[in-house]
């Protein structure tokens, strides 16, 4: 999870392209009429509330402009409502959730059609120490609250053997699709090989259809999965990943921004560009960021995905990825991509130009209230459905990204 080192984020900045085969089309956005703009990149952070355990993710769903949803690690979900924490959490799966160290209730995603279906996901380790990803409903008389009953598990995938590298995010892309990421299992260097066997889903981007189920389970394949028809699980659509804690599609662009946190020496960030028909190898176990880890019979001169930012980082560093701002309150900054590093502290930026991160800035200074120290320790990153983002802290605070004045 965010203890494993820092992550590497591979972007890529493409025009939108229609949603047709493989290609994801870039996200509606939302209209800017009337908000308050602010010029410059001056950046601030206001509290929004606090008080949470051990917060590791942040959503909002789809049209509900006054509401976030906040994942608690140990296994409830609470809704911040018109800027007040509602008593009563909204999901409260404790019973079925095994937490500590990089185990918990990791994150959560909402259906694209939520508001008429009440559909809406969740990642999650049970008690045996497996990933399960879950299909839940909100009661029918009340948005506020969910009913723990209705739980469907589409997808389990065995995880016993160690308790760390277990992924956690989901997040339905721009083509409705849900993409899922995965750890590679587990331990240091995947002593299993995970993240490269193509029969396993560890170490992995999936990618799942939760409207066409199909073959038995709950879900389906979509046909433009590139590993549909080999000898592979169908499932994946990219590969190679050490520990995606987590990723994020760029609403301007439609392009997908994986974080994988390192092994020892280097952070990376990976960047599929919204043209990719999927099936990337970003290179772990044989590389750690764009260097040679443990080839087993030396580095591939060819087929990895290199990340297009990365940086060296010592022991006990862990990056937690984030989102490129496309808000309205600061337009100066729309296509600044923000990461942070959990262990570290630091928050930083970059833009991608032409497939290359420019402009890197380290903005720590500038997002540290006086009252919370020198550091951080985000956990996750959010977006609101207007674009504007939220640090998720992992020791309880939420706040949100502003213009400083």
């Amino acid at each position: 999870m965010f203890q494993c080192r820092l992550v590497v984020f591979l972007v890529v900045l493409t025009t939108p392209i229609a949603s047709s085969g493989a290609a994801r089309a870039a996200a509606p956005v939302t209209s800017c009429e009337g908000a308050q703009e602010a010029s410059g990149i001056g950046l601030a952070v206001e509290l929004v509330a606090d008080g949470f355990k051990q917060p590791v993710h942040l959503a909002a769903p789809p049209g509900a402009s006054d509401r976030l949803f906040i994942v608690e690690q140990a296994g409830t979900i609470r809704i911040i409502k018109a800027g007040k924490t509602v008593p009563t959490p909204f999901l409260d799966i404790r019973d079925r959730v095994r937490s500590g160290g990089e185990r918990g209730l990791l994150s959560i995603a909402f259906h694209p059609a939520y508001a008429a279906n009440r559909r809406f996901f969740v990642y999650y380790t049970d008690r045996q120490g497996d990933l399960v990803i879950s299909e839940f409903l909100t009661t029918p008389n009340d948005p506020d609250q969910a009913d723990a009953f209705t739980e469907r598990r589409f997808l389990a995938i065995e995880h016993r053997k160690y308790g760390n590298h277990n992924g956690g995010q989901l997040a339905f892309g721009p083509d409705r699709f849900l993409y899922i990421g995965t750890g590679d299992g587990g331990s240091g260097g995947d002593p299993d090989n995970n993240a490269q066997n193509l029969g396993v889903l560890l170490g992995k981007l999936l990618r799942i259809d939760v409207d066409k189920p199909g073959g038995g389970k709950l879900y389906g394949i979509p046909p433009s999965n590139p590993f549909l028809k080999k000898k592979a699980a169908p499932e994946i659509w990219a590969y190679g990943l050490r520990n995606p804690w987590r990723f994020s599609f760029d609403r301007g662009t439609g392009d997908l921004y994986v974080g994988d946190v390192g092994q020892n020496e280097w952070e990376e960030v990976n960047v599929q560009p919204a043209s990719s028909p999927g099936g990337e190898n970003y290179g772990w176990r044989y590389m750690e960021g764009s260097h040679c880890y443990d080839p087993p019979t030396g580095c591939p001169s060819r087929g990895l995905t290199l990340p297009v930012f990365e940086y060296p980082t010592p022991r006990h560093a862990a990056i937690t990825g984030g989102y490129v701002y496309r808000g309205c309150r600061m337009p100066d900054l729309r296509g600044t991509y923000f990461y942070s590093d959990y262990l570290k502290g630091f928050i930083g930026t970059f833009v991608m130009d032409k497939g290359r991160a420019t402009q890197p800035r380290d903005v720590t200074p500038e997002l540290t209230p006086r009252s919370f120290g020198s550091k951080h320790q985000v956990s996750s990153f959010g977006e609101d459905n207007q674009g504007e983002l939220y640090l998720v802290e992992h020791g309880g605070q939420i706040y949100r990204l502003v213009p400083r004045q």
